[in-house]
């Protein structure tokens, strides 16, 4: 019996440690779980609670975003946007109603109140109308416009007016940034900005038996952007958009600016444009008809203006002129392009082929626009 109950107090003091070694271990279990629970979850409550507070903070924040830095762009539409206005041809019947025929957009570029635009815009026009950036409308007078070069010179009577400033087009290159702005569709779209790059330079279109040297640009050009600004990144204007190729996307065309200031100056000097003038109407032969009727190749005069240069100097019809200024007429448009060099009053000499023989005359240029 006595080594029974030795056994059984043996056996219960086993029990009581294994117990307590369980006990011990749950509370190291348990502490060790709390630190590990209240270190973690705790973090990402609060992590969420900070991401919740900055989310309602993005909402209530009464800071402005005008402060955001300004890029070249935006810096362009504030400087020469107001200077871009909207034109309106308007026709004006017997009994004094107005009619819209057209509409486009110019440019102010003095302060007295001129602006330039396309002649196309206000060709035929009965009365003109421009309305300023801020909405206002005022009638403009017609000081001058050049079908040839399809630009146009207003004038209103408006004070403290906005001013775009010319650039110098023979600094721009293909692939500088160029922004068009203007009025595209009319009115209801005015002060439309569109952005691309220059895509070529000189770029010789045939318009309405017109030529023109232009900048070709994939900034969107639609109608009603005639006669509006094309500018660089500085804010000077570089063009006047003039063109563009309906059947194609991305092809808009302006005239460039050092092209247009002469004969800005000079439409507001005479209202016209002065151009020298040979007194002759012509037809090009080219290679082909040269062997086939076996004369020269050069301009053939069919008619000589009656006291005109080319009649004073003996140029008769059927004359075939092969050289100018000491250029061969190889091209329709190099006779043309020679006169560009000159100004009336200039003498012209000229070599033409007449029955078998070449001759040489001089010939004083007249005025195109008093012929």
């Amino acid at each position: 019996m006595k080594f029974v109950e030795e056994k059984r107090e043996k056996k219960v003091l086993r029990v009581l440690g294994l117990i307590l070694v369980v006990f011990f271990s749950a509370s190291i279990g348990g502490i060790i779980g709390g630190y590990y629970v209240k270190k973690n979850y705790s973090e990402s409550y609060y992590n969420q609670i900070s991401e919740n507070k900055d989310k309602i903070n993005n909402f209530s924040s009464k800071e402005s975003t005008s402060y955001l830095p300004k890029n070249s762009i935006t810096k362009v539409a504030e400087l020469v946007g107001p200077a871009v206005v909207g034109i309106s041809n308007n026709d004006v019947d017997f009994f004094g109603q107005e009619s819209l025929q057209g509409s486009g957009s110019g440019i102010i570029f003095d302060k007295s109140g001129y602006i330039v635009t396309n002649e196309h815009v206000i060709e035929d026009a009965g009365k003109i109308t421009v309305t300023l950036s801020g909405g206002k409308s005022v009638p403009a007078t017609l000081i001058g416009s050049d079908a040839k070069t399809d630009l146009a010179v207003l004038k209103i009577n408006v004070e403290n007016l906005p001013v775009a400033k010319f650039g110098d087009s023979s600094k721009v290159r293909v692939g500088d940034v160029a922004v068009a702005i203007g009025n595209p569709l009319g009115q209801e779209f005015a002060g439309s900005v569109t952005v691309g790059v220059v895509s070529a330079l000189n770029r010789n279109i045939q318009m309405d038996d017109r030529s023109y040297k232009v900048i070709q640009t994939d900034a969107s050009i639609n109608p009603g952007n005639s006669g509006g600004a094309l500018c660089n990144e500085a804010g000077e204007v570089i063009g006047i958009n003039s063109l563009k190729i309906g059947s194609a996307e991305g092809m808009g065309f302006a005239i460039p600016i050092n092209e247009a200031k002469p004969i800005i100056e000079s439409l507001i000097k005479n209202g016209y444009v002065s151009r020298p003038y040979l007194g002759i109407y012509f037809q090009f032969i080219d290679e082909d008809a040269s062997r086939q009727y076996g004369v020269p190749v050069g301009v053939y005069v069919q008619k000589v203006v009656p006291q005109s240069g080319a009649d004073d100097a003996g140029v008769r019809p059927g004359d075939i002129i092969v050289s100018a200024g000491g250029q061969e007429i190889t091209r329709e448009e190099a006779l043309s392009e020679v006169l560009e060099k000159y100004k009336v009053g200039d003498t012209l000499k000229v070599k033409l082929y007449r029955n078998g023989r070449y001759k040489d005359f001089s010939i004083k240029l007249g005025d195109a626009y008093n012929r």
